[in-house]
């Protein structure tokens, strides 16, 4: 076994065996490579990556290509999801050399960390023949290498940097009309989503097209958002046994899933549905929100309360084979059933995908169109439905499982508790508050100390957390910290929240550019330390940090607070425009601050079940505060025996309401 062995990472373990010195990531290997005057192989993935298991298996398991590696190289294996300051650096390499980006990210640097090369996945004879050729030219032209590895530096210093902004704009709706018309060229209007092929469900991006569907009263808008997340639900991205959906689907139709299941993208969409469940009430997200927590709680959730990270998309080295069935199967095990379901799921005997004679389940049409057209009460058919999915679960049940990397991540398991949080916001099930308060304890405990945060923690060993923590970590536990105050009025997540963000400026505000590092100032300093401020799957640490800190500034009446996420903002605005995909949660604070913020606050004895009716009316632009006690500075003087509604906006509260449906007419005599 190599250097990889003594690692907890599973994706590390994954390569423990190969003929490959692989070393982790740390002094010993770049120690080594400076002494020796050897090329570094940088090679990043995470366990859940089908590619990456492929090029392992061509090239890293092979013994002619691992003896040219252990050769000429001092041979590095990165877990993306332990490191992602490495993974930022060496991906803004691969983007500069070839224009796009993914994984298995591997890169050839210098002795000194700097790149000279880098791309994805190589097949083994490209591999090799690559390896040989950069050996040889650092060889005979080091200069050459010294000077392209010089410039290429330093466009991944520049890469994604922004400048300060010191003029504070007027906010406008055609602010956001600007970026959502230049959107629009992006949008599949038959099938959902944007783009063709692959599509990836971007939770946040819909996030804010519903919020600003809801709030500028965009028709066109409102029904590209549902028309898009009824695809999804209904496309074979989504497990339609056993709930959840996978990473992305590699067809333009939602049909074909790439296969592994990631915690974060299950969080982002169980908070998705849950609001859009508010928007516009839909059978369709209810049941996808509980049947994606059912999933999340069964697979993912440790004795612990943590979330682990991942299922594999592979079983038995076959992408999907887990969840694939061929029609002869289905039949043996539902017998008469099998023809309706066949229909339901289209099912066929030559198989629905590329893949001969297996299928993915997924649905097209409508159930009221598809039962009128079999002739049957709609209600049959939903019932026979649901009987054969669960037979079909209970055999699936016994195939050989998944991998499942089974570290706990501080970033993702914030995201998956603001989306229990939302949940239970939007469904009243306390179940969801259950597990979520079981998480937050866990978090709180394990992952947290003296207000820092510690990045990993490793549930075979039972031991704390480890790693350095970066702002994505303290972004989305933030957070679910405020959301999970909204649904519980319990100050103390809000006081961990203000404790977290105070030590997130500490370390990571960059005061001179208005930005927050990625990495803390006491981090392992890399050749580059960046910022990370487009949003993509998930959104950028410095978009949540800023909307965070609006909140949290106007709960606690924090003008500092205030004052950073207005410069946060002031600095993205200006590239806003010209792709709003990677802006989405940036907009969703401009349309904070184009809308205003209404902070409700309701006290008094029956505070939580005024809550409850509150949240079944959607008002996207409010935060919630109150109780039945409280020290936050809007509550002050409000705690009088009665239970009341403030409706606070700019600094100014309305005269408190009795009921919710006196509150709900000062917010509606406010939007006129």
């Amino acid at each position: 076994m190599n250097r990889l062995a003594n690692s907890t990472s599973p994706y590390l373990l994954q390569h423990a065996n190969n003929p490959v010195n692989w070393y982790p990531w740390g002094n010993e290997a770049l120690q080594k490579a400076k002494d020796e005057n050897k090329l570094i192989i940088v090679s990043i993935g995470y366990s859940a990556c089908h590619w990456c298991h492929v090029m392992e298996h061509e090239s890293f398991e092979d013994e002619q290509v691992a003896a040219v590696m252990n050769e000429f190289f001092v041979c590095i294996k990165v877990d993306r999801e332990e490191r992602p300051d490495v993974d930022q650096i060496y991906m803004s390499a691969v983007q500069l050399i070839s224009g796009r980006g993914g994984w298995p990210l591997n890169c050839i640097c210098l002795p000194d960390q700097r790149p000279i090369y880098a791309g994805t996945y190589f097949r083994k004879n490209d591999w090799t023949s690559l390896l040989f050729n950069l050996a040889d030219y650092y060889k005979q032209k080091p200069e050459d290498a010294q000077e392209y590895a010089t410039r290429l530096t330093e466009g991944i210093q520049k890469y994604e940097s922004i400048g300060f902004v010191e003029t504070q704009p007027d906010y406008t709706k055609a602010d956001l009309e600007v970026i959502v018309n230049n959107w629009k060229k992006y949008f599949d209007k038959t099938e959902g989503g944007m783009g063709t092929a692959p599509k990836f469900p971007m939770p946040n991006n819909w996030q804010f097209l519903v919020r600003y569907a809801h709030l500028m009263q965009d028709k066109e808008i409102a029904a590209l958002a549902k028309l898009t997340l009824r695809k999804m639900a209904y496309g074979g991205i989504y497990d339609h046994l056993g709930g959840g959906f996978a990473r992305y689907s590699v067809d333009g139709l939602w049909h074909v899933p790439h296969f592994e299941k990631m915690l974060y993208d299950n969080g982002q969409l169980i908070s998705l549905y849950a609001e859009v469940y508010t928007w516009q009430p839909d059978e369709l997200y209810k049941q996808t929100v509980s049947d994606t927590i059912d999933f999340v709680v069964r697979e993912l959730l440790s004795p612990d309360g943590g979330f682990y990270s991942a299922l594999d998309a592979d079983s038995e080295g076959v992408e999907g084979k887990f969840y694939i069935f061929a029609k002869e199967e289905i039949q043996a095990i539902l017998g008469t059933e099998a023809e309706l379901f066949c229909i339901y799921y289209h099912i066929t005997d030559e198989g629905n995908w590329e893949e001969e004679q297996t299928n993915i389940l997924f649905k097209r049409g409508e159930d009221a169109e598809l039962a009128e057209a079999i002739g049957i009460p709609v209600e049959e058919l939903l019932d026979s439905v649901a009987t054969s999915r669960k037979k079909l679960f209970e055999v699936r049940s016994k195939r050989v499982r998944p991998g499942l990397d089974n570290k706990i991540l501080a970033s993702w398991n914030g995201l998956m508790l603001k989306g229990l949080c939302e949940a239970y916001r939007a469904f009243n099930k306390v179940e969801y508050l259950d597990i979520a308060l079981k998480n937050a304890n866990f978090i709180s405990t394990n992952l947290i100390k003296g207000g820092r945060i510690t990045r990993v923690y490793n549930p075979l060993s039972k031991g704390e957390g480890r790693g350095e923590a970066f702002l994505d970590d303290y972004a989305n536990i933030i957070d679910a910290f405020i959301a999970l105050y909204e649904v519980t009025f319990d100050e103390q997540w809000l006081n961990h929240a203000v404790k977290l963000a105070d030590n997130a400026i500490a370390h990571y505000y960059d005061e001179v550019g208005g930005i927050f590092f990625f990495t803390a100032d006491d981090n392992e300093q890399l050749i580059a330390r960046k910022a990370e401020v487009m949003d993509n799957v998930i959104p950028a640490s410095n978009s949540v940090m800023a909307r965070n800190l609006k909140k949290l500034g106007l709960l606690f009446d924090k003008e500092q607070y205030l004052q950073i996420s207005a410069q946060q903002l002031r600095n993205i605005i200006p590239h806003m425009a010209k792709y709003g995909s990677a802006y989405s949660n940036w907009s969703m604070l401009l349309l904070d601050e184009v809308f205003g913020t209404y902070e409700l606050a309701i006290v008094g004895g029956d505070a939580a079940a005024f809550r409850i009716e509150m949240e079944k009316n959607y008002i996207p632009n409010k935060i919630i505060l109150g109780g039945t006690k409280g020290s936050l500075p809007l509550l002050r003087d409000k705690f009088t025996g009665k239970t009341q509604v403030f409706i606070c906006k700019d600094k100014t509260c309305g005269l408190p309401a009795a009921n919710i449906a006196e509150a709900l007419k000062q917010i509606d005599a406010q939007n006129i």
